[in-house]
């Protein structure tokens, strides 16, 4: 059976002392945050400490969740300010993995079954040469669907400065993966 509650409700009951609550909490997220933490670090094994290490900062912060607070941007925002801590502790840029299946394709590269392979392998190198404050926006936005208004929350800025990241990262995506469409209107 499907709990129709959502997730600020269970939240509430949880930090309220119904520990049953945070099963459903993780049943819930650890699959969005391990896609997440994967794109942010590059290895599944660190992605998932990353997931373990997120829900305990949440069980400790429990009390603290607010009433008037979406869940969605307030995870998010523990697990990427881990990834963030584990990515400095190891002095280096994540190597991006991308999940393939997942990317949208553009109606002007439509790649056969064969062809797939390289067309993954052009995007995921593209969308790891744009900065870092673009290619998180903009995985933010198409991998897990959020708003930019849900984008600035998690990243500490507003929702223009998110939109405009992810303008200009959409544009070198744009450019390096069609340089025909350069000069095409957005």
């Amino acid at each position: 059976m499907t709990d129709l509650r959502s997730d600020e409700e269970i939240m509430l009951a949880y930090a309220d002392g119904a520990d049953g609550e945070f099963r459903l909490l993780f049943k819930r997220y650890s699959p969005i945050l391990f896609r997440l933490l994967v794109r942010q670090v590059g290895r599944p094994a660190d992605a998932q400490d990353l997931v373990q290490q997120t829900f305990l900062q949440l069980h400790h912060a429990r009390r603290d969740f607010r009433r008037d607070t979406r869940l969605r941007p307030w995870i998010l925002t523990i697990a990427l300010n881990l990834a963030r801590d584990l990515l400095r502790r190891r002095g280096r840029r994540p190597e991006t993995v991308v999940d393939e299946q997942a990317l949208p394709v553009s109606a002007a590269i439509q790649p056969t079954v064969e062809g797939w392979n390289d067309v993954g392998k052009r995007v995921r190198s593209a969308l790891s040469e744009l900065p870092h404050d673009q290619r998180q926006v903009i995985e933010l936005h198409w991998f897990d669907e959020l708003s930019f208004n849900e984008i600035a929350s998690i990243i500490g800025a507003t929702s223009g400065a998110a939109r405009v990241r992810a303008h200009r990262g959409y544009a070198a995506l744009r450019k390096t993966l069609d340089p025909g469409a350069a000069g095409a209107p957005s």
